[in-house]
């Protein structure tokens, strides 16, 4: 990312008109400092608050379900339903971790398996695209390989500039970088010259740069090509990873795996319903720490009505 793109602290981000960013930012770390089975405890039940006053957040989770999984029972749904709720309230503190918690808190925390696929990539000067989807602790996991490697995330500015600028200082501590997702020219030179990129291909982009590919059950879900083009240009090799939470220990396991094979190369249809295949399994290492809330299939085929 560009000197001229990287957010900077003024006088100006004291405006009493984003006193409620900064209360949220000194809320974000005071809660980070506490125990991690006090803020394990308060996330969820926050998240049980929040979604009574975001009705239509749930409604989304609960569709988001259906449509993925509708040989589910009512009663898993359901299930699943309040543990992504759980979920969702416990990523505000999985994000102040990664913010503010020390490297060696975090190493605690965290466990990583398969750097030795990195290893073997760093030796052969080859670039990684790293294949992850939205998961609630997406923020820490990033945040615990950068302790290891370097790596450079894609990023879009906050409309607030003022939780940009702590949003960009807690995602690029550790030997992060952050690349602006507009700058395609600069992921393709990371990725040509052996850099790590971080690259989450599992929401609805839009129609632009994008085509119409399976997903679960959902025939025809909105799928970027985005990853299509890096590969091709630049010849990296696609790792795809996870990040899981084991909800006894509060442990979190980041799994690297193993580059993968046969991607379809110069077709970016099939390359859609391939990738969309590395995120299905994705998922399900973890569905219920998946970002369910986000309208995944708001974007359909042209005549065909909305999901939502």
């Amino acid at each position: 990312m560009s000197s001229k793109h990287i957010p900077v602290f003024s006088y100006s981000l004291l405006h009493p008109r984003y006193w409620g960013t900064l209360m949220l930012m000194v809320l974000m770390y005071s809660l980070s400092l506490l125990p991690y089975r006090a803020q394990f405890f308060l996330g969820k039940h926050i998240g049980r608050l929040a979604i009574k006053l975001m009705k239509k957040r749930r409604h989304t989770i609960y569709r988001n379900l259906e449509l993925c999984f509708p040989s589910m029972t009512t009663s898993e749904r359901d299930r699943l339903v309040k543990e992504n709720i759980d979920n969702s309230g416990l990523a505000l503190f999985e994000t102040g971790m990664a913010w503010f918690w020390s490297d060696e808190r975090v190493c605690r925390h965290v466990t990583i398996k398969g750097m030795e696929h990195m290893e073997q990539l760093e030796r052969e000067g080859k670039g990684a695209l790293m294949v992850a989807v939205h998961s609630m602790n997406l923020e820490l996991g990033a945040r615990a390989f950068g302790i290891k490697k370097t790596g450079m995330g894609v990023y879009r500015a906050n409309n607030n500039p003022c939780f940009d600028y702590f949003q960009y200082q807690g995602r690029s501590r550790s030997n992060r970088t952050l690349i602006d997702r507009k700058d395609v020219k600069g992921m393709l030179r990371a990725l040509k010259t052996g850099e790590r990129v971080w690259y989450a291909p599992d929401h609805d982009y839009g129609l632009r740069r994008s085509t119409f590919a399976p997903l679960f059950a959902v025939e025809q879900a909105c799928t970027t090509t985005g990853t299509s083009l890096l590969v091709d240009a630049t010849d990296c090799a696609v790792v795809p990873f996870t990040m899981v939470r084991d909800d006894d220990s509060g442990h979190y396991t980041l799994t690297i795996c193993e580059p993968v094979e046969g991607f379809p190369n110069k077709d970016p249809d099939a390359a859609a319903v391939f990738i969309n295949k590395i995120v299905e399994k994705s998922i399900m290492a973890a569905p219920s720490q998946y970002m369910w809330l986000h309208r995944r299939f708001k974007t359909r085929p042209e005549g065909q009505p909305s999901f939502y």
